[in-house]
C-alpha cells in the first residue's frame, strides 16, 4: 500500500522514487542547506514532501536542464525556493508522477528556464505598462471628444 503524500519518507524511499542514491542525497543536503530532513535517533532522515518537492526540482534542474551545482544554488538563491519546486512539480506532472493536489498546473505543463521565465515577467512588464498608456490616452481621447461635440452644439 502506498503512503499518502504527505507522509515523511525515509532517505531509502526518496532514494527510489527520485531514481538517485542515497549518498547522492546526502550530497545534496551538503550542498544545498535549503533541503533540511528532519533526523531522527541513530541519524535517520526523515523527508517532509516539501523537502521531496525541492529534491525533485534540483534534480531535474541538474540531470535534465544541465545546470551544475552552483547554477542551482544561484537560483535557490535569487529565486527562491519555490521556483525550484514549481520545475519539479512541472517535470512530475509531465511524466505521470504525483503532482500537487491543488490543481495548479495544466495537463501539459511548460518547463521554462530561468532565463526564460525572466524573459517572460520583462515582457508582461511591458505589456502593463502599454495597458496603461493605452487606458490613460482613451481617457484624454474620449474627454477631447466630448469637449469637441460640446463644442459643436453650442
Amino acid at each position: 500500500m502506498p503512503k499518502a503524500t504527505e507522509a515523511f519518507r525515509n532517505i531509502g524511499e526518496v532514494s527510489k522514487e527520485l531514481a538517485v542514491k542515497k549518498h547522492v542525497l546526502r550530497f545534496w543536503e551538503q550542498k544545498f542547506p535549503q533541503v533540511r530532513p528532519m533526523k531522527r535517533g541513530g541519524g535517520r532522515r526523515l523527508y517532509r514532501p516539501a523537502d521531496v518537492e525541492l529534491l525533485r526540482g534540483i534534480r531535474d534542474l541538474l540531470q535534465n536542464a544541465g545546470y551544475t551545482i552552483k547554477g542551482v544554488q544561484k537560483i535557490l538563491r535569487e529565486q527562491g525556493i519555490e521556483q525550484v519546486k514549481l520545475t519539479g512539480a512541472m517535470v512530475a506532472a509531465r511524466t505521470g508522477a504525483a503532482a500537487p493536489a491543488d490543481g495548479a498546473l495544466a495537463a501539459k505543463p511548460l518547463l521554462l528556464s530561468p532565463l526564460q521565465v525572466r524573459t517572460l515577467q520583462k515582457i508582461a512588464g511591458e505589456l502593463d505598462a502599454c495597458a496603461e498608456i493605452l487606458r490613460t490616452g482613451a481617457v484624454r481621447r474620449s474627454s477631447g471628444q466630448r469637449e469637441k461635440r460640446a463644442a459643436s452644439r453650442s
